[in-house]
């Protein structure tokens, strides 16, 4: 997992920033300690959106469903209805193991291994974190990874 030699992120008081109040406008700044409560709080409260927002997607879809079968008299209105629907479903799928990445980055704040990399342990940039709350690696070890398994698939 992490390196010895890399600091976990801190955990101060014990919270993780599960007790901070951030302002609405509080953007994570390189200026700052990596990863101290302020930052954690913020990743935390995104992290807790983004999987409220899947959930509340999902019953729409669930809703949409009970509705009852397609009931399009034409065929190719049927056809194009169930073609619709099927991606709709597949999107849930794919939102539905985003969810368990995003649990999973909670659970990595409240261990204090949160943005960090998981292959090397360095401190992963907040401009990703930012861009991808739930990435576990940094820049240059995903694209080592991404070319291993390219390598790995072409032989």
């Amino acid at each position: 997992m992490l390196t010895s030699s890399v600091k976990k992120a801190s955990v101060k008081n014990g919270t993780n920033g599960a007790d901070l109040v951030l302002p609405d406008d509080y953007e994570p700044s390189e200026d700052e300690e990596f990863m101290n409560e302020r930052q954690l709080a913020y990743f935390k409260r995104a992290l807790k959106k983004w999987k409220q927002e899947i959930i509340e997607e999902s019953k729409e879809t669930l809703a949409h469903l009970q509705d009852g079968p397609i009931q399009e008299a034409d065929l190719n209105d049927r056809a194009s209805s169930e073609t619709d629907w099927g991606l709709e479903l597949r999107t849930r799928d794919r939102q539905r193991k985003l969810t368990s990445k995003i649990d999973s980055a909670l659970r990595r704040i409240e261990d204090g291994e949160y943005g960090y990399c998981q292959v090397t342990g360095e401190p992963i940039s907040l401009d990703r974190l930012k861009a991808r709350p739930i990435a576990t690696m940094t820049v240059e070890a995903q694209e080592a990874h991404e070319r291993n398994e390219k390598i790995s698939r072409d032989q």
